[in-house]
């Protein structure tokens, strides 16, 4: 079996859709899949499955549109990507809670950087299918626009970190 970790898009933040975690566990035993564990309320999964990345992120989605009546994004990592992508953090001397990696669903597309408004003193960064970002000032304070990352879902470093570990352990 594959170690996965799913990454569901605007759950549980601001006025988006609600949906407690034990409920999401329960989702993904009803799928097949095994070991279940979330970390966070903010939609991080990490469990084990016999079938292929598009296969669980697909059979994952239409659950959650079943379930909340409207598409729910996910963007699904095996462990060894998970913890490629803390490995691979082109700002590991940064605060964790102000670099976060952007899971993407597909690589950065070539020029992202000339898309991009609102940037005071962010520094950037690109992964195979992530966008890094470490936010000197905070996430929260920066107006920084990345229109490539609107399909994705952001992380910070800490949030990677114990999904690495975790997806580790299974």
């Amino acid at each position: 079996m594959t170690a996965y970790v799913a990454l569901l898009r605007a759950v549980n933040v601001g006025c988006t859709g609600t949906l407690p975690m034990r409920d999401l566990v329960s989702m993904c035993e009803a799928i097949g899949f095994a070991s279940v564990r979330t970390y966070v309320a903010s939609g991080n999964v990490v469990f084990l499955s016999d079938a292929s990345e598009p296969s669980v992120k697909s059979q994952l989605e239409e659950a959650l549109s079943a379930y909340g009546g409207k598409p729910v994004h996910v963007l699904v990592r095996t462990a060894r990507e998970i913890a490629d992508v803390l490995a691979n953090n082109p700002f590991p001397n940064t605060s964790p809670n102000k670099t976060a990696a952007i899971f993407l669903g597909s690589p950065p597309a070539p020029g992202l950087v000339d898309t991009l408004c609102g940037r005071k003193n962010e520094e950037l960064g690109l992964g195979p299918r992530e966008i890094y970002v470490h936010y000197p000032d905070g996430m929260g304070r920066s107006k920084l626009k990345i229109p490539a990352a609107e399909a994705g879902t952001a992380r910070n470093m800490n949030t990677v970190a114990k999904l690495a570990r975790m997806a580790a352990e299974l």
